[in-house]
């Protein structure tokens, strides 16, 4: 096979409808079925969030690390979270050039970006100067054009309805 078809691809999910995480937890799923090294990366969810993807991802070898203190609508103080955000991105930098995963998920990575706490840049640069068999995927709403623009797939999910606009919470099986 030429060059081009084994390297890396970046993939991004974004958007306001629900489906980015799940998306990028089910090629995480695949990926570990075909033997791939890899990890996910979260810069919201706390270590409290007990997901149904991190049971099964530690039930398949997938590495994993939780490195946000939760929303950021619940925050009590959000310097410390832009500095779980900026550790963690030093984190994913290593994950990505370090080339020992075949697949680095950056989880809700969008956000940071979005509020200033990680330049966009940097993460431009990481993601583009990465291995060539390193595949990215980043998930969360609003994007950077920057971060589009490299990508070779994106999703943007609109949502049309979603059940918590009706007062139903998320529920353990469906949503985490």
């Amino acid at each position: 096979m030429s060059d081009a078809r084994n390297r890396g691809l970046v993939i991004i999910n974004t958007g306001d409808g629900k489906g980015k995480s799940s998306s990028a937890f089910g090629v995480m799923l695949r990926a570990a079925a075909r033997g791939w090294s890899v990890i996910v990366i979260q810069f919201i969810k706390s270590e409290q969030w007990q997901t149904g993807e991190r049971k099964m991802a530690d039930q398949l070898g997938v590495d994993w690390i939780t490195g946000g203190d939760g929303f950021t609508w619940e925050s009590d103080d959000l310097e410390a979270t832009e500095k779980f955000a900026q550790d963690t991105w030093e984190r994913a930098k290593v994950a990505i050039s370090g080339g020992e995963y075949d697949l680095v998920i950056l989880d809700e990575a969008t956000y940071p970006i979005s509020f200033g706490w990680i330049p966009a840049t940097d993460v431009v640069d990481t993601i583009e100067g990465r291995p060539a068999r390193v595949n990215v995927i980043v998930t969360g709403r609003d994007a950077d054009p920057a971060l589009i623009e490299i990508a070779d797939t994106v999703t943007d999910m609109h949502k049309v309805k979603h059940a918590f606009d009706e007062g139903i919470a998320a529920r353990k099986g469906l949503d985490f």
